[in-house]
């Protein structure tokens, strides 16, 4: 058998599965197994319409578990003649504010109830007092019991308390075995209490883990742990058990630290403790509430001390936020201005040289920003400079409100600037993808208009297979690109695709000058290698020479290699006069490669 955990460390090892306290047949959705809730709400489908709408402000209709029957018919004292018909008990939530008809909803409950073809008791409770007083007198598996009813209307209540009991029976079930109970209360707060809860409202609850036994392990560490089980893994569990959409907050407390932020005043732990509801007690949350009611519990000398020292604090606490609230409105300038510069194809500047950068290029060169702009720019890096060197220590909310204002103004006009910029960039862009392009196709074809241009690259390269049709139409859309950006303009997708496209065509168009004059070789000689071996390529007015490892003279002449002379060599090398570079066609490179195989030249 397993060693069952003889402390709060141990336990922390231990694992937990959903075990309801008072029903232990009932599924996530809250129904019992023997019964078939989905025929049963079919049949008291007429029910609930009566009751809604003689009664439109339920906030909640639900069947009670069967095997919490006996505690409710106990605890209204129902007579022994009702009992013994074994009515359907049905749980009926309202607001407080209509109990004072208290008699008179009853009587048409009653009404509505026996005109119903099924034997139903109607327990009518309201959701701000009657329900929490099963948690106040310490009758938790009534509260359990209304949790785990099958649903017939809900505003949100039942199922918000549905994922909170759910959640704490999980803890329960991991931190109390046997004997030993180390959750010392479980309560909620929030609108749950109150009884506004709905469907999309948080649910708000407090764990306090008793910590008296650990003496191996930190604060810290022991918190760490427990909120990993109870906060994240079961919050996640209870409500995917529960089918809510509710979000359930949980803070967990120490025993011990509890203690100490009651003494100390905390006004979180004084709301708790005043406004919370168990839904399970050791015996320590209830009377806490009396001893608060009675006014018994009291903040120390020292705590008073501490909270009026928070009113001498107000001011410095006001001028750090006034100053905060400076800095971000410097972001909130600097940043879109970075943005902008980096449009216009500059680095983000830096702080220190911000003001200078922008005046050369978004005022002087593009002309977009007024001195006005700048101006603001200016102001608000000074404020942030002085406030960096300590020389500005506070602000006042009248000159926040004037850098505020003249700020947001700026960001405005930024976003203007940046449709001009846009446009003024892909203007740029157009025309340095057009030059580029067309450039490359004069050195190729010569200096011809684009039309001839791209005609000519049509029947040198496309028709012969050097070139896909596809670049035809691309050549033909760069033509027009400067136009049709100067336009309407295009967006910045279009322009994307025009800047792959033309990279591939720059791509085809410079494979093939390379291939037509392969390459310019300084002083007329470039080095060969080839199979370990190399040789000498040397260009002269009477024809180009191939100089080889060992001495022999070979010459290009009729599309190949044939032998040389060292003499005709010389006297080639006589007669040609100097100069700094030649082109190398790319027929003798087919030359040379028919005699020398694959090869390197190396200059």
């Amino acid at each position: 058998m397993d060693k069952k955990p003889e402390s709060l460390a141990d336990n922390l090892g231990a694992g937990s599965k959903y075990r309801p306290s008072i029903a232990p047949g009932i599924p996530a959705g809250g129904a019992p197994q023997q019964i078939d809730y989905n025929a049963l709400k079919k049949k008291l489908e007429d029910f609930k319409k009566k009751m809604l709408k003689k009664f439109p402000f339920i906030i909640s209709l639900g069947v009670l578990p069967p095997n919490a029957a006996p505690m409710f018919e106990e605890d209204e004292g129902l007579p022994k003649e009702e009992v013994d018909k074994k009515p359907l008990h049905v749980i009926m939530i309202m607001p407080e504010e209509h109990y004072k008809n208290f008699n008179e909803i009853k009587k048409g409950v009653i009404e509505v109830s026996k005109a119903s073809s099924e034997n139903i008791w109607v327990h009518i409770k309201t959701a701000e007092v009657d329900m929490w007083n099963y948690g106040l007198d310490s009758k938790f598996e009534f509260v359990d019991a209304v949790a785990a009813s099958f649903p017939l209307h809900d505003n949100g209540f039942l199922g918000a308390l549905r994922v909170a009991s759910i959640h704490k029976n999980l803890v329960l079930n991991w931190l109390n075995v046997g004997r030993i109970r180390y959750v010392a209360t479980y309560a909620i707060g929030g609108s749950l209490v109150r009884g506004t809860a709905d469907e999309n409202s948080d649910v708000d609850t407090f764990v306090i883990i008793d910590d008296t036994d650990v003496k191996r392990m930190s604060r810290i560490e022991l918190l760490e742990k427990l909120r990993g089980k109870i906060v994240y893994e079961y919050v996640k569990e209870a409500t995917a058990l529960a089918g809510v959409k509710n979000i359930l907050n949980v803070q967990v407390y120490l025993l011990t630290d509890f203690w100490q932020s009651v003494k100390d005043a905390q006004p979180v732990m004084f709301t708790f403790i005043r406004d919370g509801i168990p839904l399970y007690d050791r015996g320590t949350f209830i009377p806490w509430k009396r001893l608060l009611q009675m006014g018994k519990i009291k903040p120390s000398p020292e705590a008073i001390d501490l909270y009026m020292k928070e009113g001498d604090r107000t001011v410095d606490i006001v001028k750090r936020r006034q100053l905060d609230n400076m800095v971000d409105v410097y972001f909130g300038v600097v940043t879109p201005t970075q943005a902008m510069m980096m449009m216009a194809g500059h680095a983000p500047p830096v702080p220190k040289t911000i003001v200078q950068e922008v005046k050369k290029v978004l005022v002087e060169k593009e002309k977009l920003m007024t001195e006005k702009e700048l101006k603001t720019l200016e102001k608000v890096v000074k404020a942030y400079k002085d406030y960096e060197h300590g020389t500005l220590k506070e602000i006042s909310g009248k000159e926040i409100d004037s850098m505020m204002k003249e700020g947001m103004e700026y960001v405005t006009k930024m976003k203007e600037l940046r449709t001009k910029l846009e446009k003024r960039m892909q203007e740029h862009q157009a025309e340095n993808i057009t030059k580029e392009v067309f450039d490359l196709m004069k050195k190729i074809f010569g200096n011809k208009a684009q039309e001839a241009l791209i005609e000519d690259f049509e029947q040198d390269m496309v028709k012969k297979g050097r070139a896909t049709e596809k670049m035809t139409g691309v050549a033909k859309d760069i033509a027009k690109l400067k136009l049709k950006v100067k336009g309407k303009g295009i967006s910045q997708s279009e322009m994307q695709r025009y800047v792959r496209d033309s990279s591939d065509l720059i791509a085809v168009l410079t494979e093939y000058a390379q291939r037509k004059e392969l390459v310019s070789v300084e002083k007329g000689i470039a080095k060969i290698n080839f199979q370990n071996e190399w040789a000498e390529l040397v260009a002269t007015d009477k024809g180009i020479f191939v100089v080889m490892q060992n001495g022999e003279v070979r010459k290009y002449e009729k599309e190949r290699i044939i032998a040389s002379s060292k003499e005709e060599f010389e006297e080639a090398l006589k007669e040609t006069k100097e100069r700094i570079q030649f082109n190398l066609p790319s027929y003798v490179v087919t030359a040379l490669k028919k005699e020398f195989g694959d090869f390197t030249l190396s200059f």
